[in-house]
């Protein structure tokens, strides 16, 4: 398997995002992501009513603008949805990222963390991660690293880190629409 990072990438490339669970079987994916930043332990993607497709086959289409850190050695990832009423932010406890074929790959591991916009969050999923623990059957280790990562997410959380930045999240979204403007801009010419 070729994993690239930042290799070739620049701001304003369309990715497609694909979700696996630990049995390598495709959970969910996102048609498309846009790259709005690459730091050097993570990546700034942006998106907006993206066609999203489940395992089974079903579609959907997500209803607000997505502001999407993957990082490069966390085994999270978290989305900043931009509701009208605030900022909602889902977290999936999930591998580090890797890019191939232009396409974003993690694995997500069940565990969720909510966090509304008043700034109470809740835990998510846990009997998902049970079941899936005991079915799949996640190694003790495998188990200590998810629960060691989600605490250390809600470290992040209460410590402000750059995801959890209303400011720098409104400021990615700005990114993200100008570059949209300037693509559908070129595709009349």
């Amino acid at each position: 398997m070729q994993v690239i990072y930042l290799k070739n990438m620049c701001i304003g490339d369309k990715l497609e995002i694909q979700c696996y669970k630990h049995n390598k079987k495709i959970h969910r994916a996102w048609s498309e992501a846009t790259l709005l930043d690459i730091q050097k332990d993570y990546l700034v993607f942006g998106n907006n009513k993206t066609l999203v497709t489940e395992s089974e086959g079903t579609t959907w289409r997500t209803k607000e603008p997505a502001i999407m850190y993957f990082f490069r050695n966390k085994w999270y990832n978290v989305i900043a949805q931009m509701k009208k009423d605030g900022i909602y932010y889902y977290c999936n406890i999930a591998t580090p990222f890797i890019i191939e074929d232009n396409t974003i790959k993690y694995i997500d591991y069940d565990l969720d963390l909510r966090i509304f916009p008043k700034g109470d969050y809740k835990i998510l999923d846990r009997l998902e991660y049970e079941y899936h623990k005991k079915k799949m059957n996640y190694s003790d280790d495998l188990d200590k690293v998810i629960n060691n990562e989600l605490n250390e997410l809600i470290e992040e959380y209460n410590n402000r880190a750059i995801m959890f930045d209303e400011r720098k999240n409104k400021e990615y979204l700005e990114i993200y629409n100008k570059l949209k403007k300037e693509s559908e801009n070129s595709n009349f010419i």
